[in-house]
Protein backbone atom coordinates (compact mmCIF):
# COMPACT_ATOMS: atom_id res chain seq x y z
CA UNK A 1 0.00 0.00 0.00
CA UNK A 2 3.06 2.31 0.59
CA UNK A 3 3.64 1.48 -2.98
CA UNK A 4 0.31 2.37 -4.22
CA UNK A 5 0.99 5.68 -2.42
CA UNK A 6 4.11 7.04 -3.92
CA UNK A 7 2.94 5.13 -7.11
CA UNK A 8 -0.03 7.47 -7.66
CA UNK A 9 2.17 10.64 -6.59
CA UNK A 10 4.55 10.09 -9.51
CA UNK A 11 1.09 10.42 -11.81
CA UNK A 12 -0.08 13.10 -9.71
CA UNK A 13 3.05 14.80 -10.48
CA UNK A 14 3.16 14.11 -14.15
CA UNK A 15 0.14 15.75 -14.44
CA UNK A 16 1.09 18.69 -12.53
CA UNK A 17 3.93 19.29 -15.80
CA UNK A 18 1.17 18.08 -18.46
CA UNK A 19 -0.83 20.93 -17.27
CA UNK A 20 2.04 23.64 -17.05
CA UNK A 21 2.53 22.86 -20.57
CA UNK A 22 -0.70 22.80 -21.24
CA UNK A 23 -0.87 26.49 -19.52
CA UNK A 24 1.76 27.72 -21.37
CA UNK A 25 0.34 26.82 -24.68
CA UNK A 26 -2.90 28.78 -24.22
CA UNK A 27 -1.10 31.99 -22.83
CA UNK A 28 1.60 31.72 -26.18
CA UNK A 29 -1.97 31.41 -28.57
CA UNK A 30 -1.24 34.80 -29.99
CA UNK A 31 2.69 34.69 -29.87
CA UNK A 32 3.78 34.69 -33.65
CA UNK A 33 5.65 32.28 -34.42
CA UNK A 34 5.16 30.18 -31.68
CA UNK A 35 5.01 26.18 -31.92
CA UNK A 36 2.59 24.20 -29.68
CA UNK A 37 4.44 21.89 -26.84
CA UNK A 38 3.23 18.07 -26.01
CA UNK A 39 4.36 16.41 -23.12
CA UNK A 40 5.77 12.29 -23.71
CA UNK A 41 5.58 9.79 -20.78
CA UNK A 42 7.03 7.09 -20.14
CA UNK A 43 6.75 4.31 -17.28
CA UNK A 44 8.93 3.46 -14.79
CA UNK A 45 10.86 0.67 -13.65
CA UNK A 46 8.74 -2.79 -12.47
CA UNK A 47 9.20 -4.67 -9.39
CA UNK A 48 9.24 -8.65 -9.81
CA UNK A 49 6.88 -10.21 -7.25
CA UNK A 50 7.12 -13.40 -8.33
CA UNK A 51 9.29 -15.35 -11.22
CA UNK A 52 7.74 -16.69 -14.19
CA UNK A 53 9.15 -20.14 -13.13
CA UNK A 54 7.54 -20.34 -9.84
CA UNK A 55 4.36 -19.45 -7.27
CA UNK A 56 4.31 -19.13 -3.47
CA UNK A 57 3.94 -22.94 -3.11
CA UNK A 58 6.49 -23.87 -5.65
CA UNK A 59 4.43 -24.47 -8.55
CA UNK A 60 5.52 -24.00 -12.54
CA UNK A 61 4.00 -20.96 -13.41
CA UNK A 62 4.54 -19.52 -17.27
CA UNK A 63 4.49 -16.12 -16.36
CA UNK A 64 5.74 -13.74 -13.83
CA UNK A 65 4.33 -11.31 -11.15
CA UNK A 66 5.61 -7.94 -12.07
CA UNK A 67 4.07 -4.23 -10.46
CA UNK A 68 4.69 -1.17 -12.14
CA UNK A 69 6.21 1.83 -10.10
CA UNK A 70 4.47 4.81 -11.80
CA UNK A 71 5.37 7.24 -14.72
CA UNK A 72 7.48 10.41 -15.22
CA UNK A 73 8.01 12.79 -18.18
CA UNK A 74 10.17 11.30 -20.42
CA UNK A 75 10.33 14.94 -22.75
CA UNK A 76 8.39 17.76 -23.87
CA UNK A 77 8.07 17.55 -27.43
CA UNK A 78 7.79 20.55 -30.33
CA UNK A 79 5.04 20.25 -32.57
CA UNK A 80 6.61 22.44 -35.76
CA UNK A 81 3.09 22.77 -37.64
CA UNK A 82 2.82 25.60 -39.72
CA UNK A 83 0.96 28.15 -38.47
CA UNK A 84 -1.72 30.23 -39.61
CA UNK A 85 -0.69 33.07 -41.81
CA UNK A 86 -1.95 36.80 -40.72
CA UNK A 87 -1.93 40.18 -42.59
CA UNK A 88 -0.34 42.58 -41.51
CA UNK A 89 0.27 46.39 -42.38
CA UNK A 90 4.09 46.05 -41.80
CA UNK A 91 6.70 46.70 -44.73
CA UNK A 92 8.76 43.97 -42.12
CA UNK A 93 6.33 41.42 -41.57
CA UNK A 94 8.12 38.00 -42.95
CA UNK A 95 6.29 35.07 -42.82
CA UNK A 96 7.90 31.15 -43.63
CA UNK A 97 5.89 28.80 -45.40
CA UNK A 98 7.95 25.24 -44.79
CA UNK A 99 10.63 24.12 -42.39
CA UNK A 100 13.15 26.84 -42.43
CA UNK A 101 14.25 29.34 -39.91
CA UNK A 102 15.46 32.83 -39.44
CA UNK A 103 18.97 33.32 -38.24
CA UNK A 104 19.60 35.87 -35.72
CA UNK A 105 22.83 36.73 -33.56
CA UNK A 106 22.29 36.79 -29.95
CA UNK A 107 24.16 39.13 -27.38
CA UNK A 108 26.54 36.78 -26.57
CA UNK A 109 27.58 36.64 -30.81
CA UNK A 110 25.83 32.85 -31.05
CA UNK A 111 23.33 32.45 -33.65
CA UNK A 112 20.47 31.42 -33.00
CA UNK A 113 16.89 30.50 -35.10
CA UNK A 114 13.39 31.87 -34.97
CA UNK A 115 9.91 31.65 -36.92
CA UNK A 116 8.77 35.14 -35.98
CA UNK A 117 9.17 37.03 -38.75
CA UNK A 118 7.97 40.14 -36.71
CA UNK A 119 11.18 42.04 -38.16
CA UNK A 120 11.91 45.84 -38.10
CA UNK A 121 14.96 48.45 -39.57
CA UNK A 122 17.18 49.91 -36.73
CA UNK A 123 19.87 52.12 -36.84
CA UNK A 124 23.58 50.79 -37.26
CA UNK A 125 27.18 51.67 -37.59
CA UNK A 126 26.99 51.97 -41.49
CA UNK A 127 22.71 52.15 -42.37
CA UNK A 128 19.71 50.37 -41.36
CA UNK A 129 20.16 46.78 -39.99
CA UNK A 130 17.00 44.26 -40.38
CA UNK A 131 16.76 43.24 -36.47
CA UNK A 132 13.96 41.69 -34.75
CA UNK A 133 12.33 43.23 -32.17
CA UNK A 134 14.88 42.43 -29.17
CA UNK A 135 17.39 44.27 -31.38
CA UNK A 136 18.50 41.44 -32.51
CA UNK A 137 20.47 41.62 -36.20
CA UNK A 138 18.91 39.32 -38.67
CA UNK A 139 21.50 37.21 -40.95
CA UNK A 140 21.54 37.04 -44.51
CA UNK A 141 22.59 32.81 -46.08
CA UNK A 142 26.12 33.84 -45.55
CA UNK A 143 25.79 34.80 -41.93
CA UNK A 144 26.23 38.93 -42.04
CA UNK A 145 23.72 41.06 -40.72
CA UNK A 146 21.24 42.35 -43.53
CA UNK A 147 22.13 46.31 -43.43
CA UNK A 148 21.49 48.78 -46.18
CA UNK A 149 22.61 52.19 -46.61
CA UNK A 150 20.85 55.20 -46.31
CA UNK A 151 20.21 55.91 -49.77
CA UNK A 152 17.59 53.47 -49.86
CA UNK A 153 13.81 54.68 -48.75
CA UNK A 154 13.41 51.39 -46.40
CA UNK A 155 9.33 51.32 -47.03
CA UNK A 156 10.34 50.57 -50.89
CA UNK A 157 12.35 47.69 -49.98
CA UNK A 158 10.61 44.21 -50.83
CA UNK A 159 11.44 40.70 -50.50
CA UNK A 160 10.92 37.58 -52.75
CA UNK A 161 9.76 34.27 -51.93
CA UNK A 162 13.50 32.70 -52.02
CA UNK A 163 14.36 35.78 -49.40
CA UNK A 164 15.95 38.28 -52.19
CA UNK A 165 15.91 41.46 -50.91
CA UNK A 166 15.03 43.53 -53.91
CA UNK A 167 14.70 47.65 -54.51
CA UNK A 168 12.78 49.39 -57.39
CA UNK A 169 14.20 50.83 -60.35
CA UNK A 170 13.93 54.09 -62.04
CA UNK A 171 10.50 52.15 -63.63
CA UNK A 172 9.94 51.10 -60.50
CA UNK A 173 10.94 47.71 -61.43
CA UNK A 174 12.37 45.81 -57.81
CA UNK A 175 15.66 44.46 -58.87
CA UNK A 176 18.00 42.82 -56.11
CA UNK A 177 20.69 43.71 -54.24
CA UNK A 178 22.88 40.72 -53.85
CA UNK A 179 21.40 40.25 -50.47
CA UNK A 180 19.39 37.08 -49.58
CA UNK A 181 17.48 36.62 -46.16
CA UNK A 182 19.13 33.53 -44.50
CA UNK A 183 16.73 30.19 -44.19
CA UNK A 184 18.27 27.19 -42.32
CA UNK A 185 16.44 24.29 -41.40
CA UNK A 186 17.38 20.98 -39.04
CA UNK A 187 17.59 17.40 -39.40
CA UNK A 188 16.03 16.89 -36.27
CA UNK A 189 14.15 20.27 -35.10
CA UNK A 190 12.38 18.86 -32.04
CA UNK A 191 16.49 18.38 -30.38
CA UNK A 192 16.34 21.94 -30.44
CA UNK A 193 16.83 24.10 -27.29
CA UNK A 194 13.97 26.08 -26.82
CA UNK A 195 14.56 29.43 -25.23
CA UNK A 196 12.75 33.16 -24.55
CA UNK A 197 11.68 35.34 -27.23
CA UNK A 198 10.42 32.35 -29.17
CA UNK A 199 14.08 31.78 -30.40
CA UNK A 200 15.89 27.93 -30.40
CA UNK A 201 19.41 26.96 -29.65
CA UNK A 202 21.57 24.62 -32.28
CA UNK A 203 22.23 21.26 -30.11
CA UNK A 204 23.61 18.25 -30.66
CA UNK A 205 20.17 16.31 -30.73
CA UNK A 206 19.39 18.91 -33.51
CA UNK A 207 22.27 18.41 -36.14
CA UNK A 208 23.77 21.24 -37.92
CA UNK A 209 21.87 23.96 -39.90
CA UNK A 210 20.93 23.35 -43.16
CA UNK A 211 21.67 26.43 -45.39
CA UNK A 212 18.22 26.19 -48.03
CA UNK A 213 20.09 28.74 -50.08
CA UNK A 214 23.64 25.88 -50.53
CA UNK A 215 21.70 22.85 -50.11
CA UNK A 216 19.57 21.38 -52.89
CA UNK A 217 18.49 17.98 -51.19
CA UNK A 218 16.12 19.73 -49.23
CA UNK A 219 12.83 21.22 -49.97
CA UNK A 220 12.73 25.09 -49.98
CA UNK A 221 10.86 27.21 -47.78
CA UNK A 222 9.28 30.01 -48.84
CA UNK A 223 8.93 33.36 -47.70
CA UNK A 224 5.79 35.66 -47.36
CA UNK A 225 6.15 39.52 -47.31
CA UNK A 226 3.04 41.02 -45.28
CA UNK A 227 2.55 38.35 -43.45
CA UNK A 228 3.07 36.83 -39.95
CA UNK A 229 2.91 32.90 -39.12
CA UNK A 230 0.79 32.70 -36.22
CA UNK A 231 0.95 30.35 -33.20
CA UNK A 232 -0.13 26.46 -33.95
CA UNK A 233 -1.91 26.75 -31.04
CA UNK A 234 -5.37 24.77 -31.22
CA UNK A 235 -6.88 25.75 -28.28
CA UNK A 236 -10.00 23.36 -28.17
CA UNK A 237 -7.24 20.50 -28.55
CA UNK A 238 -5.59 22.20 -25.13
CA UNK A 239 -8.74 22.59 -23.45
CA UNK A 240 -9.74 18.68 -24.47
CA UNK A 241 -6.10 17.79 -22.99
CA UNK A 242 -6.76 20.18 -20.18
CA UNK A 243 -9.53 17.94 -18.94
CA UNK A 244 -7.93 14.41 -19.97
CA UNK A 245 -5.00 15.85 -17.54
CA UNK A 246 -7.24 17.10 -14.40
CA UNK A 247 -9.38 13.59 -14.32
CA UNK A 248 -5.86 11.51 -14.29
CA UNK A 249 -4.65 14.12 -11.83
CA UNK A 250 -8.22 13.52 -9.88
CA UNK A 251 -7.43 9.58 -10.31
CA UNK A 252 -4.34 9.34 -8.98
CA UNK A 253 -5.35 11.37 -6.04
CA UNK A 254 -8.24 9.44 -5.38
CA UNK A 255 -5.84 6.42 -5.66
CA UNK A 256 -3.71 7.95 -2.20
CA UNK A 257 -7.15 8.37 -0.85
CA UNK A 258 -7.91 4.27 -0.89
CA UNK A 259 -3.83 3.77 -0.19
CA UNK A 260 -4.74 5.82 3.43
CA UNK A 261 -8.32 4.37 3.69
CA UNK A 262 -6.73 1.00 3.71
CA UNK A 263 -3.65 1.63 5.90
CA UNK A 264 -6.39 3.52 8.45
CA UNK A 265 -8.27 0.23 8.41
CA UNK A 266 -4.57 -2.24 8.89
CA UNK A 267 -3.88 0.18 11.86
CA UNK A 268 -7.53 -0.25 13.52
CA UNK A 269 -7.61 -4.06 13.34
CA UNK A 270 -5.47 -3.95 16.55
CA UNK A 271 -8.36 -2.26 18.61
Amino acid sequence: MVRSLWTAATGMIAQQVNLDTIANNLSNVSTQGYKTQVNEFKTLLYQTLQTKTTTANGERKPTSAQVGLGTRNASITTIFRTGNMISSDSDTAFAIDGRGFFAVRGEDGNTYYTKNGNLLWTLATNGNMLATTEGLPVLDTNGNPIVLGDEYVLSRITVTADGSVCYPDENNNPQPLGITMGLFQFNNPNGLERLAESLYAQTAASGQPINEATNNMVLKSNIYQGYLEGSNVQVADEMVNMIVAQRAYELNSKAIIASDEMLQQANNLRR
